[in-house]
């Protein structure tokens, strides 16, 4: 059996632990200190594809659309969204770890066939709040995958954007008929009445985590009314 290769590792700020990259022959591991498992798999994506799939459905020919990706992962959810937009949208994608960017420029880029070298591509290197908390409408899309859905894993500071304050600010940094595309582990009926209540219109599709067959998970679709 072809070993795994260490590649480096990453501190997540804010106390958030440590990240692992690891290769193998051309399947690449990312995992997170204290979780047992692995956090992301290059041969695991199908679900972050869907959610931009599904995130971006409302705008494939709109012209000068923005859309905003909440973690870049290994690639896909960002790949995924410049395929599902026209040439002339932009996506911007904030991740908090400056490594994963790095990681993604150098050998892991080719999973999802570099798109941070796509000129639509725009990169916020630090805490997506910043870009959700503003109210100034601007995105007609955001698509967030941030951690393990509501019920937080990697960073409890993320609990700011599933609580109800939360989502209202991120309301208001949507366009009119912007939607609020959210990967989850796993269905939360309390997470969807949250939504409701913060003004959203709601539905939820199931994706699985390899194209026809793994884990089933969750893709919180919230339309701005």
């Amino acid at each position: 059996m072809i070993p795994w290769v260490y590649l480096g590792k990453a501190i997540i700020p804010n106390n958030g632990g440590e990240l692992t990259l690891s290769r193998r022959d051309e399947e690449f591991s990312i995992k997170l200190s204290g979780i047992r498992g692995e956090l992301m798999n290059s041969r695991v994506y199908n679900s972050e594809q869907e959610l931009a799939t599904l995130g971006c459905a409302h705008i494939s020919t709109t012209k000068n659309a923005h859309v905003l990706v909440g973690g870049l992962g290994m690639g896909y959810t960002l790949a995924a969204a410049l395929g599902a937009t026209n040439n002339s949208a932009t996506v911007t994608v904030a991740e908090l770890v400056p490594e994963v960017v790095q990681w993604n420029k150098g050998p892991l880029g080719r999973c999802a066939k570099n798109p941070l070298d796509n000129p639509r591509t725009k990169v916020h290197i630090g805490d997506i709040k910043t870009l959700l908390a503003t109210r100034a409408p601007t995105y007609n899309a955001i698509l967030l995958d941030v951690d393990n859905g509501p019920e937080g894993l990697t960073q409890r500071d993320n609990d700011w954007i599933y609580s109800l304050s939360g989502l209202k600010d991120i309301y208001q940094t949507l366009l009119p008929k912007g939607v609020l595309a959210i990967w989850s582990a796993g269905p939360d009926n309390l997470f969807t009445l949250r939504l409701k209540k913060a003004g959203y219109e709601v539905s939820t599709r199931i994706a699985r985590a390899r194209k026809g067959k793994g884990s089933r998970h969750t893709i919180f679709l919230a339309r701005k009314a």
